[in-house]
Order: C-alpha cells, then sequence, then structure tokens
C-alpha cells in the first residue's frame, strides 16, 4: 500500500507556510492530510504558525522577535505573511496580505474535500510561550469539536505532555509522538508518549525500524523529504505516510510508481 501524502504547513514550497493559500492549494492537489502547527495568542485563540516569536523572514507589519503568546489574536493578523518570500524556497509564490489564520478558520477547510488535519501543537517548556498542556489540551479539543471533526485529526507534539493532557481528555483522539535528534527505538519513545503512531524525521528511518513499529501495531510518518530518492527509499521502507513541503509531485511521484 502506498503511503499517504501529508501537505507540510500546507506547502510552503509553493505558497507561503500555514497560510489558507497554502492548505487550499495542498487540498486541492489531492492530500491525503494537511499538517499545521498550532501555538495559542494571549487571549487563548489557537492559531496557525510554527515559530514561537514572529518571524521576520515571513512576516512583516510589525515588532519582529514578539512571542505569539504576547499578542492577541487582533494584534497578530496585522502581520502581513504573504507578501515575503522565503529565501528557503525561491520559488515559493507570494500572496501579499495572507495573514496567520486562526485554527477554526483552518478547520472550516474540512468542506473542501475528504483529507484529514495533522495538527501539530507547538509546545515548550518556557511557560511565556504556550498555556499549560491540560489548558492547551482543552483549548484544542474544544475547537475540534465545535466544528465536529474530531474524527479526522491527528495530533501529533514532541511535547509528551500535551499528547497524555489530549488522551487523559478524549482517548480515542489520535495521536503521534514526534522525534527529532539522536536514533531512537521506536517502541521505546512510542510507549512513553502512549501514541500508536510516530512522526520521525525521514533520514532516521529504516525498513527494520518501520517493521518493527509496523509488529507492534504503530504507523511510521516521515518528514519532511523533498526529493525523489527519499520518496522512494521511503515508499519501499511501506512508511504510512510522508510529510513534504509541495505535495503534488510527490503524489505524482506515487502514482507513477504504482503504475509501473
Amino acid at each position: 500500500m502506498k503511503p499517504a501524502v501529508h501537505g507540510h504547513r500546507g506547502a510552503r514550497a509553493v505558497f507561503p507556510e500555514n497560510t489558507l493559500p497554502a492548505f487550499e492549494y495542498a487540498i486541492h492537489t489531492g492530500v491525503d492530510a494537511i499538517e499545521l502547527d498550532v501555538l495559542a495568542t494571549k487571549d487563548d485563540v489557537l492559531v496557525v504558525t510554527h515559530d514561537p516569536l514572529i518571524n521576520a523572514d515571513i512576516c512583516r507589519g510589525g515588532p519582529a522577535g514578539i512571542a505569539v503568546r504576547d499578542l492577541t489574536f487582533d494584534e497578530l493578523v496585522c502581520y502581513d505573511c504573504g507578501s515575503q518570500v522565503n529565501p528557503r524556497f525561491p520559488l515559493q509564490r507570494a500572496v501579499p496580505g495572507a495573514r496567520i489564520p486562526s485554527l477554526d478558520e483552518v478547520l472550516d477547510l474540512w468542506r473542501l474535500g475528504d483529507f484529514t488535519f495533522n495538527i501539530e501543537v507547538k509546545s515548550f517548556p518556557a511557560p511565556e510561550f504556550t498555556p499549560s498542556p491540560d489548558a492547551y489540551a482543552r483549548l484544542l479539543l474544544a475547537r475540534l469539536a465545535a466544528h465536529r471533526v474530531t474524527h479526522r485529526v491527528l495530533v501529533q507534539s514532541f511535547d509528551f505532555r500535551v499528547l497524555a493532557s489530549i488522551r487523559r481528555i478524549d482517548p480515542l483522539i489520535r495521536l503521534a509522538a514526534l522525534w527529532e535528534g539522536p536514533e531512537r527505538d521506536i517502541l521505546d519513545f512510542a510507549r512513553e508518549a502512549g501514541t500508536r503512531a510516530v512522526s520521525l524525521f525521514h533520514e532516521l528511518i529504516r525498513p527494520d525500524n518501520v517493521l518493527c513499529a509496523h509488529e507492534a501495531g504503530i504507523d511510521v510518518l516521515a518528514w519532511t523529504p523533498n526529493d525523489e530518492p527519499a520518496w522512494y527509499r521511503l515508499a519501499a521502507a511501506d512508511v504510512d505516510a510522508i510529510i513534504t513541503d509541495d505535495p503534488a509531485p510527490l503524489i505524482e511521484f506515487l502514482r507513477s510508481r504504482d503504475a509501473a
């Protein structure tokens, strides 16, 4: 079975990351999931952005380096996060005026197709950047319930405390443990996180550790390979999903591979 395709931050190689145009593009290309990052504002609005501090490479229109958690939602949406092309992605298309959306706005995209929301909860030990794990979990689960999309969600995080809080409140939510850094036994950190899925930097993935995970009933997601040799290796290793910055070429690669 071919791996599912997740559009990383929507499709950040094509449109500004974590913006509505990026997510809409990914959905229209036929992704199985859109991957997005969540943080909380000063007034506890969940917003879709990756960096805990306003990133001057991506956003302008206000002071850079200020914490998202120190801004209200109304203050945050004053930033233009679409006019500047990310220097890491020179083919990215600018969308002047695109802003950091609320999670509610992104969840409203459920109407555009049959796909999963892969939500990374950005959580940090420093309390000035994020709510407590329990508060974070309640904020997130309330928004998912309000949009009736709980069954269409996978929540992943590097912070296993948040995953534990979510699991205590709603044991049915699908969870994945994120991991990077030194290689580690998949079963070990899946047990630590209490999840049935792991999301790994793609260079840490081998056929033997995928097989070991599958024998234990654990799914393996790979992030963020962007070239055909890596896609071929991961598909051959039988990963369950590949998270990539432009999902359209990956979808075509997997289609061609099946047809060969």
